[in-house]
């Protein structure tokens, strides 16, 4: 099975388990030039055979790792269904045209905060984000939003997918797909638990 499909269908899955709050939260993990590791939960917004895409302010810490360093990692884990699925692959910027489509169906008020926080910059008070907030509101009244510069979405087209399964004593199941490049055919190995 292709490993997309399969990741398609545990999503699904997710989505209809109770006590799952939102299935499509999931690290992601970057580094810095100098190597060193951040992760962060962000939210998945769209999925297909091309990858797996979030959106996010690019000159934020994730944003700038990025650019630095485009290999990434993403990592969903659903303990009511004993499932976790890892990504390993690419990341880069979506269209322009895709990242306003979705940002045209943003809540007004996520809007507005595309454009009022300067993400991961050091804030002095509550007080002025709120002010700025206000200010955008009064500016963008009764008008369309648009989308910032700096906010768009990544496409991670992975090369590699884990998925992991629980079972008695500790003999997980695993399965490791894998491919050359983005174009090519998946294999899969199963690996010790």
């Amino acid at each position: 099975m292709d490993p997309i499909a399969k990741f398609i269908e545990l999503l699904d899955r997710a989505r209809r388990t109770p006590g799952i709050h939102d299935a499509t939260g999931m690290t992601l993990a970057t580094a810095d030039a100098e190597g060193r590791p951040s992760a962060r939960v962000v939210l998945l917004k769209g999925v297909d055979e091309r990858g797996l895409v979030f959106y996010t302010n690019t000159l934020s810490r994730k944003g700038r790792e990025i650019t630095a360093q485009p290999q990434v990692s993403l990592s969903f884990w659903w303990p009511q269904i004993d499932s976790q699925v890892r990504f390993e692959g690419r990341a880069a910027c979506v269209s322009d045209s895709e990242a306003d489509a979705y940002f045209a169906t943003r809540p007004r008020e996520s809007q507005l905060g595309a454009w009022a926080s300067q993400q991961s910059a050091p804030l002095r008070s509550r007080e002025e984000l709120e002010l700025r907030f206000a200010r955008l509101a009064r500016e963008y009244e009764h008008k369309t939003i648009p989308r910032p510069p700096h906010w768009s979405g990544y496409r991670v087209a992975p090369l590699t997918v884990e998925f992991w399964s629980n079972r008695p004593g500790r003999l997980h199941h695993r399965e490791l797909y894998t491919r050359p490049s983005p174009d090519a055919p998946w294999s899969m190995t199963l690996l010790n638990p």
